[in-house]
């Protein structure tokens, strides 16, 4: 089931919003090719000969009749931080329902109750020039309440801080994350890659700080493809202007379209390289898609450390 925009702004809490993208998910992968990831969810199975009384669910029983076992009775050792930048440029949209922002926090937020749901210690970080939030790595239902509290601010904010200029400088608080994370971690990135060109280098630096760290990288680029790769807009002059410091600029984007899309395409495979050297996974999400391929990029990723 693939929940789409306007049913999930009718949807509150931000909570009850990541339970269903979640739930909507995992009821996907059961119909679909990757029916192998559902046992990372399935929360009982039946009852099979030899299996220890304890772990039956008689909750379960006594509605049903039949013998469930309740899974996650282990813990994992698995502990992730998401990193979400919060920067002006993050609240770009035109042909999406949802700005990068607030795709970026509902992506966050079906992540962060994943985690919690497969008992994984999740931490969450705020960033734009400098990092604005960061809670440490716990993997209690109250902490997971804290991660919703922050970004239901954020979500509440939005409108507010569109007006803002708050510039993206990812690279300096992922330096500071990285000096702060005190144990070995799968750090989830979602950002737009916003930088200033001359910041490019800066940002792989960082990546591999974290890696450095002994720490998992998982890069989220999170875009509206088809204005910010495409630039698919309609025949006429527009004016853009730059989310982060103001300046404007009239563009007749049927001129500009092929050379931009192959500078775009250029500086992209060359982040991409980079990434991978750098043993960094690199995804992009767009904002006009449902969140099935990115959480799905997550589990991979998951699946590969356990």
């Amino acid at each position: 089931m693939i929940l789409d925009h306007a049913l999930l702004n009718q949807l509150a809490p931000l909570e009850l919003k990541a339970r269903k993208i979640v739930e909507g998910f995992v009821s996907g992968l059961h119909r679909s090719p990757y029916h192998g990831f559902s046992v990372e969810f399935a929360e009982h199975r039946p009852y099979n000969q030899g299996d220890d009384f304890k772990h039956i669910d008689w909750k379960v029983y006594g509605k049903s009749e039949r013998f469930y076992v309740k899974q996650y009775e282990a813990e994992t050792n698995l502990r992730a931080h998401i990193a979400l930048d919060v920067s002006s440029s993050m609240y770009f949209r035109h042909f999406a329902d949802w700005s990068k922002l607030r795709y970026a926090i509902h992506f966050a937020s079906a992540l962060a109750y994943m985690m919690n749901r497969q008992r994984d210690a999740t931490g969450l970080t705020l960033f734009d020039e400098d990092i604005r939030v960061r809670l440490p790595e716990k993997s209690t239902k109250s902490h997971l309440r804290l991660i919703f509290k922050h970004l239901e601010e954020e979500l509440e904010q939005e409108k507010k801080r569109a007006t803002q200029q708050r510039s993206s400088a990812s690279a300096d608080a992922l330096h500071s994350l990285a000096e702060k994370l005190d144990r070995r971690s799968l750090v989830v990135i979602l950002t737009d890659l916003f930088e200033n060109v001359n910041g490019h280098d800066a940002l792989i630096s960082a990546l591999r700080h974290l890696r450095h760290q002994k720490h998992e990288v998982l890069l989220f680029n999170v875009l509206e493809h088809k204005s910010e790769r495409d630039l698919d807009f309609s025949d006429g002059k527009f004016l853009f202007e730059d989310m982060e410091t103001g300046s404007e600029i009239e563009v007749i984007p049927s001129q500009v379209k092929e050379d931009y899309k192959q500078k775009v395409n250029e500086y992209t495979h060359k982040f991409k390289i980079a990434c991978s050297d750098a043993l960094v996974d690199f995804e992009e999400i767009d904002t006009q898609k449902s969140l099935d391929l990115a959480l799905l990029a997550y589990l991979n990723k998951r699946k590969r450390l356990m």
